[in-house]
């Protein structure tokens, strides 16, 4: 018998060929064959109830889909039956698909583990256990060749990846302007991710590391501005410092690191920094000495509630005895 079986059950439209690239989007039915055909998976019913989407050529783990899906023309509906040397895998992409939208557990797995607990789901583990012929019956829904859709992370190389990240800085700065700052944060986040996977590649203090690095600091500032005004204010200070670490005046850091000082009530190191800015750039002076004036008026109130917790603490202390 041969590998891979097709029957066609609905004629699709006329037979493109499928490139690598090229995205599909496809609802399936797994079946199990033997002495019954029992159903094991329905996209339509289980993860997120959404069809499967496949890039054709990235290795996909149950390699045999991207062979089935290249045989197919959009809104074609057919059988596909698998010898069970081609699916192996089947299980283990069948979980991850079931699970997907689901809050996951940690859990500990290892070959012991696998033997003797599974995989968590009864009708896999007797799969993994007694492998058979499978079959899938797959609706090809739309199919997008690598020019029609906006790539993801994972399938852009170096060069596309570098271009993209001023990219998104600019589509940040854009979006911060408007006053979307959730959205510039998103933005500015994706370039530094970008960033920090490409510095991982090379060494510390290397020619290429410090490109990278020059182009990390001022995204990472833009970045901490939008954390600033969601008042998460450790995040600002961890940010902040990575650029100071490199830039110790970075005005922007420095005042951008006081104002989280203030929202975390570190008083004297906010002094510091604002100090430090005024020092650096006077033509601010009028600005920084209002946030030097807040701190001591914040200092002022919160000392007077000191006193009057104090105050109620002696009160009641006083009324008990």
């Amino acid at each position: 018998m041969a590998p891979i079986v097709k029957n066609i059950l609905h004629a699709g439209q006329k037979y493109i060929p499928i490139t690598d690239g090229s995205k599909a989007h496809f609802h399936f039915q797994t079946w199990k064959l033997g002495k019954e055909r029992t159903l094991v998976d329905d996209s339509k019913k289980i993860g997120k109830k959404e069809p499967m989407v496949l890039v054709i050529g990235h290795k996909f783990k149950l390699e045999v889909w991207e062979t089935i899906v290249k045989m197919m023309a959009v809104g074609e509906v057919s059988s596909f039956i698998v010898q069970k040397e081609l699916v192996y895998s089947y299980p283990f992409v069948s979980k991850t698909l079931r699970e997907l939208g689901q809050e996951q557990k940690v859990k500990h797995s290892c070959t012991m583990t696998l033997h003797t607990e599974g995989i968590g789901y009864p009708d896999l583990d007797d799969l993994i256990s007694n492998p058979c012929e499978l079959e899938f019956i797959i609706e090809l829904l739309q199919v997008e060749k690598s020019d029609e859709y906006e790539k993801e992370l994972w399938q852009l190389n170096i060069e596309q990846r570098l271009k993209l990240v001023p990219e998104l800085k600019e589509k940040g700065n854009k979006l911060y302007a408007e006053k979307q700052y959730s959205k510039a944060e998103d933005c500015y986040g994706q370039a530094l991710a970008i960033l920090e996977q490409l510095m991982i590649r090379e060494r510390k203090k290397d020619e290429e590391w410090i490109t990278l690095n020059n182009l990390k600091l001022p995204i990472l500032l833009n970045y901490a501005q939008c954390k600033l005004l969601k008042d998460d204010y450790y995040a600002v200070l961890e940010h902040c410092n990575t650029v100071l670490e490199h830039d110790k005046d970075n005005v922007k850091a420095l005042y951008r690191r006081g104002r989280a000082h203030v929202g975390a009530w570190n008083p004297e190191e906010a002094e510091k920094d604002f100090l430090r800015v005024k020092e650096l750039c006077p033509t601010l002076a009028a600005g920084i000495n209002k946030e030097l004036d807040n701190i001591r008026s914040l200092k002022k109130e919160k000392a007077e509630k000191d006193r009057d917790a104090l105050r109620k603490i002696f009160d009641k202390e006083r009324d008990e005895t």
